[in-house]
């Protein structure tokens, strides 16, 4: 793992703080003194600042850059959390209760550059039109070209391990994670998770006649949060139901699978409406077409893409023609995406081009 920067005086300090880091696997290098702090400051990807030299060298007005940390030995007085401040620190860390969260931390330096991998959303506007499905295959393709993860936000769902062929896998699932508390390492996750090469999947337990609901929100934000640090690309189920708000905004596209049926297009309508009042309700930024938040995946035959997206309101991103095979290959454990070329694959793929596009732009 690329270095980070230790900047400490403080021998016992220093020698937890490289205790910490070997743990993280991570290769630290140390500064002892301001002077050799700021010619190292700004090419570390990432810096830990003693309490000791906080101060000294928030004096010295270092430029503003990204994962700066504070750690010192027990409950951090007023004037460091000031200095911390001063210096664009990111947390400040209290040693040596803070030690695990820490090593996590540290532990997530190599994982996805820029710090945040894509996240979609994916519904369905209607019940039964194959958004479990479209979630499951975004997955494969996106696995192609870097780690993904496919998260089942539904209980009352197919389940994506199902889908995926992946159900008798060893590795933790929704229940395993209920209890988690304070920072969640992203290798850890992922390592962690169920996975066939580069495709993890987080699903609810395995097996029938259990009636599994969503961890506490703070468990969700944690485990999404990890998710996307250590992956590529993120891939949400998302419920149909009220429970869907807040994850609509953590994710950077949401996918609204559609049937191209008067019925089809009119419950999208009523889902779309109310997962606005909602998230507007929770007192976050409205959605809108022109934004490129919220889009259309058309499945099979009946309107026009240029219909359909007029009648919601919503840009379409693909349109998904029905593939041969499809359940065949879901019950020979393959996935849905049995061949690169079909229908499902090249929907997948113009969906994942397009929201990379978008994810760029914005």
């Amino acid at each position: 793992m690329t270095a980070l920067l230790l900047i400490t005086a403080d021998d016992v300090l220093l020698d937890e703080l490289l205790r910490l880091a070997a743990a993280a696997g991570a290769t630290p290098e140390v500064a002892r003194d301001l002077s050799t702090a700021l010619r190292a400051w700004s090419r570390a990807p990432a810096v830990v600042v003693g309490s000791d030299l906080l101060t000294g060298l928030a004096r010295m007005g270092p430029p503003r850059r990204p994962t700066v940390h504070v750690a010192g030995w027990g409950s951090a007085g007023e004037d460091v959390f000031r200095s911390a401040l001063a210096v664009g620190a990111e947390h400040v860390i209290e040693l040596p209760d803070g030690a695990p969260w820490l090593t996590a931390l540290l532990t997530d330096l190599g994982d996805t550059p820029g710090g945040r991998g894509l996240t979609l959303g994916v519904v369905g506007g209607s019940g039964g039109v194959g958004a479990t499905t479209l979630a499951c295959a975004l997955g494969q393709a996106a696995s192609a070209t870097g780690a993904a993860v496919v998260v089942d936000m539904d209980p009352l769902g197919p389940g994506i391990d199902r889908v995926l062929g992946m159900e008798e896998l060893p590795g933790v699932r929704w229940p395993d994670l209920a209890a988690t508390t304070g920072r969640l390492g992203s290798r850890s996750l992922r390592e962690a998770l169920p996975r066939r090469g580069d495709l993890g999947v987080l699903s609810f337990a395995r097996g029938s006649g259990r009636h599994e609901t969503v961890p506490e929100p703070t468990v969700v934000r944690e485990v999404l949060s990890a998710a996307a640090r250590g992956h590529q690309t993120v891939v949400l189920d998302l419920p149909r139901g009220s429970g869907g708000a807040e994850l609509v905004s953590r994710c950077d596209e949401v996918l609204v699978v559609v049937s191209p049926s008067i019925g089809g297009v009119a419950s999208a309508v009523r889902l779309v409406d109310s997962l606005l009042d909602r998230w507007r309700t929770a007192g976050q930024r409205g959605l809108s077409g022109e934004s490129g938040h919220v889009a259309l995946v058309v499945r099979g035959a009946g309107a026009g893409p240029d219909v359909v997206s007029r009648a919601i309101g919503l840009p379409v991103r693909a349109v998904m023609g029905d593939q041969r095979g499809l359940a065949e290959a879901i019950d020979l454990g393959l996935g849905p995406l049995r061949s690169r070329r079909g229908p499902l694959a090249r929907a997948a793929a113009e969906v994942l081009s397009r929201c990379r596009i978008q994810a760029v732009a914005a």
